[in-house]
């Protein structure tokens, strides 16, 4: 008897009846993100999405797409698989929204070397729940296996996402002066960079990463895999009550890296070090690792995931405003004449 096309894929190593099971766990993560302007659902060939835009003069919609890095080893490590979503959506919504734009949609990929249903339901649960904290819309994604290309336990994941902001609107920071108050919106963590150079400090594996520390309060894998936090529904509020000239995301290639970014020529961020509330887990890397002080600011937020500056007459305003969205915040400095791009002193 001749075998059936599914029987004949399946010994090559994919089991088109586990993606029919995924797509159907992962429908009531998906219904919680749908919000108006969605007009399809998933499965179909393309994510349908009709913005609003009454009130914009000129509309431009911002992309932003990334993945989560060799974090996802840690998800794998601890076997838990439910959170590490909120950071793919993180690492796109946070960069979108420092252009000053609403994120809209957010797409996933995940490439696995098989599809286990639960555990692709358990990843796009926490796609789905960092939609849900950027007030976005999950509206598709792909789920694909490799057999032969990586083992069957293991997988990556990345993202996608489109925002919209009126052009008259969008921060580049063309509006920057000297005097400009810098504020720095606090982190929950690592976030999603620089996992490489952790899991080499630490020598993370299925042992250690159960090992409690009393200064961080948790195991090593739970603070590790603690979620990026998602600023936009806080930015949107500090946009709406202040002055907000530029916005940087602090990831990798911390501070010497992103902060320049949201610079002018002729303007440079001073940032007081003392100001910046240094997380445990950053102090245990430097001090495990023997990194320099350069090299943690260099790669790591260090505590905080958001560098925004803003008018000195709406400085409180702004810091109110992110502070009643849920957010901790200090004032990191302000913004000098000079080329340096940033100074950390």
């Amino acid at each position: 008897m001749m075998k059936s096309f599914s029987d004949s894929y399946k010994s090559a190593g994919v089991d088109v009846t586990a993606g029919y099971r995924s797509v159907e766990l992962m429908k009531d993560h998906v219904k919680r993100t749908m919000i108006p302007g969605v007009v399809s659902g998933i499965g179909g060939f393309g994510g349908l999405f009709q913005p609003e835009l009454s009130g914009m003069k000129e509309p431009v919609l911002v992309s932003g797409t990334d993945g989560v890095g060799t974090k996802l080893k840690i998800a794998m490590l601890m076997d838990k698989h439910d959170t590490i979503g909120i950071d793919a959506v993180a690492m796109c919504v946070n960069d979108v929204i420092c252009c000053g734009a609403k994120p809209l949609f957010f797409l996933d990929y995940i490439a696995c070397g098989q599809n286990f249903p639960e555990k692709i339901a358990q990843i796009v649960a926490g796609v789905a729940e960092g939609c849900v904290q950027a007030g976005c819309a999950l509206i598709g994604g792909e789920t694909a296996e490799h057999p032969g290309m990586m083992p069957k336990e293991d997988y990556d994941l990345a993202g996608f996402t489109v925002g919209i902001v009126d052009r008259e609107k969008v921060i580049d920071g063309s509006r920057l002066q000297a005097g400009d108050v810098l504020l720095g919106v606090c982190s929950s963590g690592v976030h999603s960079n620089g996992f490489s150079l952790v899991r080499k400090v630490f020598e993370v594996d299925e042992k250690n990463i159960s090992q409690y520390y009393d200064e961080l309060g948790a195991t090593l894998g739970e603070t590790l895999l603690t979620p990026t936090r998602i600023y936009v529904k806080a930015v949107l509020s500090a946009i709406e009550k202040a002055q907000v000239r530029a916005v940087s995301h602090i990831t990798g290639g911390g501070f010497y890296e992103n902060i320049p970014r949201m610079m002018q020529p002729g303007l440079t961020a001073k940032v007081e070090k003392a100001s910046i509330p240094t997380l445990p887990v950053f102090s245990l890397l430097q001090r495990t690792g023997k990194i320099s002080e350069h090299d943690m600011y260099n790669t790591f937020n260090m505590g905080i995931g958001l560098c925004m500056a803003v008018s000195k007459e709406t400085a409180d305003a702004a810091k109110k405003a992110l502070e009643e969205a849920g957010e901790k915040v200090v004032i990191l400095g302000e913004v000098v004449p000079g080329d340096e791009g940033v100074i950390l002193w």
